[in-house]
């Protein structure tokens, strides 16, 4: 049970480690048909990789994608597409690493990151890669995006509307945003993904503080799906939101998961949180609010799918931390090489790949089932 696959009908299996020669993914499930090339999946990659401003980790990785197998392109299929298209058959995808450092690592080989996953893979295995941290980097997600992108090239195949996939960091540290001024066009105009353009400018003096003292700090990041359709998921075992939380849950750092009004639900009174529906003119439903986050029973309300997850600070940091070694002697560490003090602003292209794969194996599996 190597347990590196997620996914049902669209599935992807990642591979490899962050100082290794190269990392992956293997996608299994995709359609025949859908016109795909790597400039598709590069534009995805490139708001995730390293060293884009100086809030992230300095590594420089060009991130640039190889498609290997699933595609098929010949003068017929490009007079009919204008390219090369998915054969149905397994897609693997490979990133190269061009720009590991893994002498910084070699002062704590014998030892222990606090709050890393260095204890608990040797626990497990009897063997870790120190260099980086191996399969619990967080360099692993660009295998996730370059899956993502082929999941929202099956979304767009399946429904001729598109969904639309955006998330956005709303909280680092203690500092949330002020939702009164969210605006999706300001997100991609600041290094941090962040939708209130007043709490992006604080952003950056705030973070370069922690920067330079070497330290970290968490975030809060919302996804959110527009266009799905109501009806994808399925009850009990199978519900919609149970594999967002899932997926989310398995994004390097991620601490916490919540769904709608999620957590703060609890305070609710029942009136305060049954989202009203009325009729349209149009004779759909009209939802008042959306504390459910789009999803009822496991199933899509139609609504916007909602979902908020917490990132921890990295655990890398410069200052002394008491640990054990591998002998189990008590001893201090510290961590040299580039690392991300808020490794939550990276996250964002990451969220919204794991959302739109979970949402390609709904769409597939809904499409099975239904026929629709």
């Amino acid at each position: 049970m190597s347990h590196n696959t997620f996914g049902h009908l669209f599935r992807m299996t990642t591979w490899g480690e962050s100082h290794g020669p190269a990392l992956g993914v293997v996608i299994d499930g995709c359609p025949p048909g859908i016109r795909l090339e790597a400039s598709d999946i590069q534009a995805d990659l490139d708001r995730r990789k390293p060293g884009q401003s100086r809030f992230v980790t300095q590594r420089r990785e060009a991130d640039e994608v190889e498609i290997l197998s699933g595609v098929f392109v010949d003068e017929r299929i490009e007079a009919e597409y204008g390219g090369p298209v998915t054969t149905g058959t397994p897609i693997s995808l490979l990133i190269r690493n061009t720009d590991q450092r893994s002498k910084d690592y070699s002062d704590i080989r014998d030892k222990f990151r606090p709050g890393h996953a260095d204890f608990t893979y040797d626990a497990k295995y009897g063997v870790r890669d120190y260099r980086g941290g191996g399969r619990s980097s967080a360099r692993e997600t660009a295998a996730r995006v370059a899956a993502g992108a082929v999941a929202r090239k099956v979304l767009d195949h399946l429904l001729p509307g598109g969904v639309t996939i955006r998330a956005a960091l709303v909280q680092m540290g203690p500092h949330a945003i002020d939702r009164a001024y969210w605006d999706w066009d300001q997100r991609d105009l600041n290094p941090f993904f962040c939708p209130d353009a007043k709490a992006a400018a604080f952003f950056e003096d705030y973070l370069d503080g922690i920067r330079k003292a070497g330290s970290s700090v968490g975030a809060i990041l919302e996804v959110v799906a527009e266009g799905v359709p109501a009806g994808w998921g399925a009850p009990i075992y199978g519900k919609l939101d149970q594999d967002i939380a899932s997926a989310l849950m398995s994004i390097n750092a991620v601490k916490g998961v919540e769904i709608g009004a999620g957590f703060a639900a609890a305070a609710l009174s029942g009136e305060e949180n049954a989202d009203e529906i009325y009729t349209r003119q149009d004779d759909g439903p009209d939802f008042r609010s959306n504390h459910a986050g789009g999803i009822l029973g496991g199933i899509s309300s139609g609504q916007p799918i909602v979902a908020r997850f917490a990132v921890k600070p990295t655990s890398s940091i410069l200052t002394p931390r008491k640990t054990i070694d591998t002998a189990g002697h008590a001893t201090e560490i510290l961590t040299k090489g580039r690392h991300d003090p808020c490794v939550g602003i990276r996250a964002v292209p990451v969220a919204e790949a794991m959302l739109a794969v979970v949402l390609a194996d709904h769409a597939l599996r809904h499409r099975g089932q239904t026929g629709k």
